[in-house]
């Protein structure tokens, strides 16, 4: 039996607590403004957010080399595109991502602000993209938002030219 801090930490609080994160709050948004149909109304918002949620079993079934399906290229393309957004609204200047990407799931991604690059990142076995939690998905997004505001920080000139 379970003591009194492991009900208070456990799965559901830390789902809950990650729900609340301003980046997946974004992400869900995103996703929710491309269900034209409505399909995805009843669904909840973590119930949104599984497909993002690879599990280190679930990664280790996966091949180390194959090609990105649709999906997850949507996925990919949703969660950077939410990248973008959150820069956009913590820093107040128009952010624009770059994607490049081979078929075989091989690229990079790049935002730009004004003349300055706040952030790039090399993309490799995207067939394979996800986080293991709600709060790595969270920590994740977050991280690289903060990594580009510190670089708008330090050129501050160059990212409103």
């Amino acid at each position: 039996m379970g003591t009194l801090t492991d009900f208070v930490n456990g799965p559901a609080v830390n789902e809950e607590r990650a729900l609340a994160n301003p980046f997946l709050r974004c992400l869900t948004r995103l996703i929710r403004a491309q269900d034209s149909h409505g399909a995805w109304e009843s669904k909840s918002d973590a119930g949104l957010l599984a497909d993002f949620i690879l599990t280190k079993e679930q990664r280790r079934q996966i091949p180390i080399i194959g090609d990105p399906d649709p999906d997850m290229l949507w996925r990919l393309q949703i969660f950077y595109t939410c990248v973008g957004l959150v820069i956009e609204e913590r820093s107040g200047l128009v952010t624009s991502p770059i994607m490049s990407m081979s078929h075989e799931g091989f690229g990079r991604v790049l935002f730009t602000t004004g003349r300055l690059v706040v952030l790039s990142k090399t993309l490799r076995d995207v067939h394979r993209f996800g986080f293991g939690t709600l709060g790595k998905l969270a920590e994740a997004g977050t991280k690289m938002v903060d990594d580009a505001i510190a670089v708008i920080d330090v050129y501050p000139n160059v990212a409103r030219a």
